[in-house]
């Protein structure tokens, strides 16, 4: 019998209860991903693990609950700005 080490991956659960609540929201990105995907269109990844293709103005939505806890959590920068 062997064992097999899989890789590490990052595993969380889908909270949305498949009614779009995801969609509601607007989720924190890191700035240079924002940009890298306006300019080449790939998917970013919010800090909540949502991962989709910016297309809509966030400010017009309310900032996503479990990103802006994490947010809170990290530690801040030497320009005290959170990254």
């Amino acid at each position: 019998m062997s064992t097999k080490i899989l890789p590490e991956s990052d595993v969380r659960p889908d909270l949305s209860h498949g009614d779009g609540d995801h969609e509601r929201f607007a989720h924190y990105v890191e700035k240079n991903k924002i940009m890298e995907s306006a300019l080449s269109g790939t998917p970013v990844r919010a800090l909540c693990g949502k991962v989709w293709v910016p297309n809509r103005d966030p400010q017009k939505f309310p900032v996503c609950p479990e990103c802006k806890e994490i947010y809170s959590g990290l530690p801040k920068g030497e320009d005290g700005d959170k990254e």
